[in-house]
């Protein structure tokens, strides 16, 4: 891939360190709501949630879930065993993408200095497994994600009925004191996952959810992962987020480039790959509690009946009596989007399919950098507009998320998420949009991004859809969007045309001219 190198990886932070960088916003942004839509923009109230039946409905269950077929293209408990180096590429890089340490790539690869590879070298990836995991399904995959499950799912009122610390918990989050439902609310609605199995890792973990005040060493690192920047209830189910997310993708579309999909390191020297049959929901817990697992025996323990099962059913009962099944049509097809921009601008191509809200949620963005070429954080003075006609659901942090079916829930149908929208003229919640109204101003609002972009990915059903593979590929104005092995990676191709993401302003190479023009 052709790159500049004085803005390599600028895009690429954006999702794989959005962890960390949940604790430092980047500079100048405005995190209140915009209330006022520019001229444009219609007002229709977000729809009243009408009083049903939940669409998993939380019955008896009295069957045994069968084992799944394993993953077509995804060889059980085969690592990467090797890996050529790409231009601007770092090590920890690397190293996050497989699901490896730094060390471990560096030992297998007899690197002498871990801070100096190159373009062109390879590596050897250690993935392979040493054990096998064992074979329990813990939930269904309409768990893992915020999808329809969760429609009807009162957080807010369990988490009080439980009157534990959770209950009177609050913490800063990005400028705003956030009381404890409200942050496992914003970690479920950000990554895609599942309140229910986020409450039952930190009940598991620290007996934050029912215990009034919890042994005093789970107070900052409530789930037991012990890394600087990761203190405090946001940063804790955050980064579990990313870890359910990683199995759960992974294993379910075999990511070539992410290891994860066939091991999990357990502890040190143990790495195991999944058992045959299970789910990608189940493959999302085992994963994440791989991670805060001390040894072997302590990992069979919480991934066991007696542990995040028995957790989760003294909750909310049997995880399969709210299955939703198929989530995925197996005859997905997306709906007709144009480019999200302005007709006759041309934007840049700078990101192929990479994480829709950090690493691991399925390859689902694409990034698009304006036409004023902006190489900070400026605001720029181009339009985002719909790339198709939907209801305004959020309208914050940067982030504007858009419900095509307009049935007001951001759990079921196809979604859209356009990121790092600046506050300044950035649409209301409540816009009844049109296919081509403007939405806002890209920026470095939002999650963490050194350029002025343009994030934009797609879930359906609570689950991120690949921009790059799979049932339903992204087209934009008929440019269809291709994975490469790393994300940020790829091309767009249109007949005989193509254009390679490439962190570079150049017509030929990345440049895309939209057509999307109001109806």
């Amino acid at each position: 891939m052709k790159r500049l190198q004085h803005w390599s990886l600028l895009a690429r932070v954006c999702a794989l360190c959005v962890i960390a960088a949940c604790a430092r916003p980047a500079p100048e942004q405005e995190l209140e709501v915009v209330e006022q839509p520019d001229s444009s923009t219609s007002l229709s109230p977000v729809p009243t949630p009408t009083v049903v039946l939940s669409p998993a409905y939380p019955g008896a269950y009295t069957g045994t879930p069968t084992p799944n077929p394993p993953p077509a293209g995804n060889p059980n408990g085969e690592g990467v065993e090797s890996y050529v180096v790409q231009p601007g590429e770092t090590l920890s890089l690397i190293a996050a993408v497989f699901g490896c340490t730094v060390e471990e790539i560096a030992a297998a690869s007899g690197l002498s200095d871990a801070n100096s590879i190159g373009a062109g070298q390879a590596l050897y990836i250690p993935t392979a497994a040493t054990e096998t995991g064992p074979y329990l399904k813990l939930i269904p995959d309409s768990e893992l994600v915020y999808g329809p499950a969760y429609i009807y799912f009162d957080l807010a009122g369990f988490v009080a009925e439980q009157d534990g610390y959770l209950a009177g918990y609050s913490e800063q989050v990005e400028g705003r004191t956030l009381s404890g439902a409200e942050i496992v609310q914003l970690v479920s609605q950000r990554f895609s996952v599942g309140p229910r199995v986020l409450l039952t890792l930190l009940e598991l973990r620290s007996g934050w959810v029912t215990q009034p005040q919890p042994a005093e060493e789970t107070l900052t690192f409530p789930l037991g992962y012990v890394q600087s920047y990761h203190e405090g209830l946001f940063q804790q189910l955050s980064w579990a987020a990313v870890r359910l997310n990683e199995g759960y993708y992974g294993w379910k579309q075999g990511d070539r480039a992410t290891a994860r999909v066939r091991t999990m390191r357990v502890s040190n020297g143990i790495r195991a790959s999944f058992a045959p049959g299970l789910n990608p929901g189940s493959a999302g817990v085992q994963n994440c509690l791989a991670e805060l697992s001390a040894t072997w025996d302590e990992w069979l323990t919480l991934i066991g009946r007696d542990g995040f099962a028995a957790t989760y059913e003294r909750f909310f009962g049997n995880p399969f009596a709210y299955a939703v099944e198929p989530l995925l049509p197996p005859d997905l097809a997306q709906p007709e989007l144009h480019l999200p921009w302005e007709a006759g601008y041309t934007w840049y191509f700078t990101g192929g399919p990479h994480g829709g809200w950090g690493n691991g949620s399925g390859r689902a963005a694409l990034d698009f950098v304006p036409g004023d070429k902006i190489p900070d954080c400026t605001l720029s003075k181009e339009w985002v507009v719909a790339a198709a006609p939907g209801l305004v659901l959020r309208s914050n942090y940067g982030e504007v998320l858009v419900d095509l079916d307009s049935d007001g829930f951001e759990q079921s149908g196809w979604v859209l998420l356009y990121m790092h929208v600046n506050a300044h003229d950035r649409v209301a919640v409540g816009a009844a949009l049109q296919r081509g109204q403007r939405i806002g101003h890209p920026s470095c609002e939002g999650g963490y991004a050194e350029a002025t972009h343009l994030h934009f990915a797609r879930r359906y059903n609570g689950e991120w859809i690949p921009a790059g593979s799979g049932l339903a590929p992204m087209v934009l104005s008929g440019w269809t969007a291709h994975e490469d092995v790393m994300p940020y990676d790829g091309a767009v191709t249109r007949g005989d045309e193509v254009r390679e993401a490439c962190e570079c302003w150049n017509e030929e190479i990345n440049g895309l001219v939209s057509d999307n023009a109001r109806p």
